[in-house]
């Protein structure tokens, strides 16, 4: 899950001399929210492309625009996820330890990646349990889990507050109405809850989910 596994490199990274109308034709090409600029063979930063259409001339004229963000070709594919939220981004760059610009790595690498695994892949029931932050234990839920029979297959932080957690879980199908009346026994209160056998139900909003899961 490395990211220079997965490092594309046909996306070019521009220099501030070069023309807006060329950085824009190649971003239309590509279909990406962002062009990557590079500075004394360093790489620089970012440019949305809403700005391309605001001006003419070079990318010099458009350099108090640019955005500081990549991520380093050592760094995990999980990494990828808080900075293509926060940038609002479907392509990220990716740098060494250098700031040589190596390539970019695009959103849907990362959905692909992260899909293959049981908390995404797996049909089954997604359960938000709440419990006192001084009380929370992530085994202790999955141990709730597993004692009625059921598959604990991940979970996260969608919410940490001083005095409340909530964990939002994806578990198999059996059992449900037990695992419900366990979790009300140890003082979990379950706040949503989403029960179905079809996959293709869990992926109607993949973002939105993976918007939750970078709340962390």
């Amino acid at each position: 899950m490395f990211i220079k596994d997965y490092i594309s490199k046909d996306f070019p990274c521009f220099s501030l001399t070069d023309s807006i109308e060329s950085a824009r034709s190649t971003l239309e090409d590509f279909g990406y929210t962002h062009i990557f600029i590079k500075k004394s063979h360093h790489f620089y930063g970012a440019i949305a492309k809403d700005f391309l259409y605001e001006a003419e001339g070079t990318l010099k004229d458009l350099e108090h625009q640019v955005e500081r963000f990549a991520i380093l070709e050592d760094n995990n594919i999980m990494d990828s996820i808080r900075l293509f939220y926060t940038f609002n981004s479907n392509v990220i760059p990716v740098i060494n330890k250098t700031e040589k610009y190596l390539g970019y790595i695009t959103c849907e690498d990362a959905f692909q990646d992260l899909s293959r695994y049981a908390l995404f892949s797996e049909s089954g029931a997604i359960l938000t349990v709440e419990a006192p932050a001084r009380k929370y234990s992530m085994t202790e839920i999955a141990n709730i889990v597993e004692s009625n029979n059921s598959k604990f297959y991940g979970g996260f932080i969608s919410f940490m507050s001083e005095e409340v957690v909530r964990v939002t879980i994806k578990i198999s199908n059996e059992n449900l109405a037990s695992i419900d009346a366990t979790f009300d026994r140890y003082d979990y209160r379950i706040v949503e809850k989403f029960y179905s056998d079809e996959k293709t139900d869990l992926f109607k909003d993949r973002f939105g989910f993976f918007q939750k899961f970078i709340e962390i």
